[in-house]
């Protein structure tokens, strides 16, 4: 049950801290006082978009904090606590702050939420009907999810749209799948003609590199052998040959040490030169006996070559590609070889049929034990609004082929007059008389519902007189089981609330307007009946008129 409401800063409020009690309380006001702003304020701490428009003129933010009392709410508890979002008290807690610049926080309990947790929370809490429900009663699709609603199948309706998604998804491959055919059949047989070259070519960027050096070395070994043979001549095998001159050059100062000790150091340099000059003709002439001319291998690495040259020109890329066209081939035909199992997509499809006729023959069941009973109940409550001999039925038109909504469009037929055929809702409906079924469909689904707080925007619209009596009876019939609240321009629903508050709208500081909601005693009930009676000219028949009407109230 909603305990409390506090609003700041919210359009045309400045502050407001409302204490709600059990039973029947209705909201009355002059057109343009803010009654609806109860309903906005209480729609955005229940996790709708905000918008930064509703913030009051002049102020930085808006905040609005609503408290609920849970202590029969077994299923919320549990998802409070679950969510890690719960209190120790029975009671929970929405509050949520919108800054000018955009930015939205949101709490429950003080622990910060998001918005979806938000919305979750309210699906408990409250139920609102807005003013204009009855429009929606129009659309086909909005009576089928009313009927689940009553039925208490809305989850087995949603698996149901879900399965026939999954169903048709499926269907829609299959049937691209056999267009596509004749197309992938030839790309399949282009690929694996393609892999098999690939394969068969068992080449890798490793190998390249290799091939690459050796074709350089093998193409210039004439021109290695000539360079290595000059080298060794010059160090040690013709006449003037370096190593022979050094060793006389070391022989000769080295004969002169003993008169110039100086010279020592030189010798030493010249005989690691020597060693030096030594080793390189002896690594010089190792280079020229594994140095040989091989043209058969030449031959046999410009073949490799060119076969790797014409693979990568047949598909128009690099050498280094290769390896990576080879994996990226395999990967498509394997994925072409999947699309080509029409026989497993088949049975895929096949069993995602199965499953959606299961649970949508699940739900055709529950909607014609449903339906029944709803055209009973709905056709009873016309008689009372002014509809005698009218009556109303929910019917089940199959339909063979399914769709996202079951095996069966649901419509709404209604008949005012005693005479009359049924005919669809939208077809045959007035004005007036759609505001009271729509009305009477209100309050009869409310009845099956678990939400302790329901909330009635304005849903007598287009109604009044007797109608309107009967109207204000139904509601605090339904206060005397849930907490209810109704926003209403009628004095004879008025007269029935168990709860009577009134807004009224000011000019605050500076010369803004500010919305203000008081609740009224018995005196101040009876000259707001006569003003809603009688407009500003109250006379004493107007108060005498609205202090019988409050007479009546119980």
């Amino acid at each position: 049950m909603l305990q409390n409401l506090s609003i700041q800063n919210f359009v045309i409020v400045d502050h407001l801290d409302l204490h709600f009690k059990p039973g029947f309380t209705v909201l009355t006001g002059e057109t343009g006082a803010g009654k609806s702003i109860l309903i906005d304020a209480l729609e955005l701490v229940l996790g709708r978009r905000a918008d930064t428009s509703q913030i009051r003129y002049g102020c930085k933010r808006a905040e609005i904090t609503a408290q609920f009392d849970i202590s029969t709410l077994s299923a919320l508890k549990t998802w409070l606590q679950e969510s890690a979002l719960e209190d120790e008290a029975d009671t929970c807690l929405l509050r949520r702050i919108m800054e000018i610049n955009g930015r939205s926080r949101n709490f429950i309990n003080g622990h910060a939420a998001t918005l979806q947790q938000l919305r979750t929370a309210g699906e408990w809490l409250i139920d609102i009907h807005g003013q204009h429900a009855h429009q929606l009663l129009m659309h086909s699709h909005k009576q089928c999810e009313l009927l689940d609603t009553w039925a208490g199948e809305s989850d087995l309706a949603a698996q149901v749209a879900a399965s026939y998604q999954h169903w048709q998804n499926l269907h829609r491959q299959q049937l691209s799948r056999a267009q596509q055919n004749e197309q992938n059949t030839r790309e399949y047989e282009l690929l694996s003609w393609q892999l098999q070259e690939l394969t068969a070519l068992n080449f890798s960027t490793e190998e390249w590199e290799t091939l690459q050096a050796e074709h350089s070395r093998l193409t210039h070994t004439a021109n290695l052998l000539e360079a290595a043979q000059l080298g060794v001549e010059a160090l040690s095998e013709n006449e003037s040959a370096i190593l022979s001159r050094l060793g006389a050059i070391i022989t000769s100062l080295d004969n002169l040490v003993n008169i110039d000790p100086t010279l020592e150091p030189i010798c030493s340099q010249l005989q690691s030169s020597q060693i030096q000059l030594q080793e390189a003709a002896y690594e010089l002439k190792r280079y020229q006996q594994h140095l040989d001319i091989d043209p058969d291998k030449l031959q046999e690495v410009e073949a490799r070559i060119a076969a790797v040259h014409g693979t990568a020109r047949k598909y128009r890329t690099s050498p280094e590609m290769l390896p990576e066209l080879l994996e990226t081939t395999r990967q498509h035909l394997e994925a072409l070889k999947n699309i080509a199992d029409n026989a497993m997509l088949a049975e895929a499809e096949k069993s995602a049929r199965t499953t959606y006729e299961n649970l949508a023959g699940r739900l055709s069941q529950a909607r014609l034990s449903a339906a029944s009973q709803l055209s009973e109940q709905i056709t009873e409550s016309m008689q009372a609004l002014a509809m005698a001999g009218g009556s109303f039925n929910v019917a089940v038109i199959p339909v063979p082929s399914g769709n996202l909504h079951g095996l069966e469009q649901i419509e709404f037929q209604v008949s005012a007059h005693k005479d009359l055929p049924l005919r669809p809702l939208n077809k045959v409906a007035s004005g007036g008389e759609l505001s009271r079924i729509s009305l009477a469909i209100q309050v009869i689904t409310s009845k099956i519902g678990a939400t302790p707080t329901l909330i009635f925007d304005e849903v007598d619209t287009g109604i009044g007189g007797r109608i309107a009596e009967i109207v204000g009876k139904l509601l605090h019939q339904l206060g005397e089981t849930r907490q209810v609240v109704s926003i209403t321009h009628l004095p004879q629903v008025a007269a029935r609330g168990d709860h009577h508050w009134r807004v009224s709208k000011t000019t605050g500081t500076p010369d803004i307007p500010a919305s203000h909601i008081a609740e009224l005693d018995a005196t101040e009930r009876v000259a707001e009946i006569a003003r809603m009676l009688g407009g500003e000219n109250i006379t004493a028949a107007t108060l005498q008129h609205a202090t019988e009407m409050l007479g009546y109230k119980k």
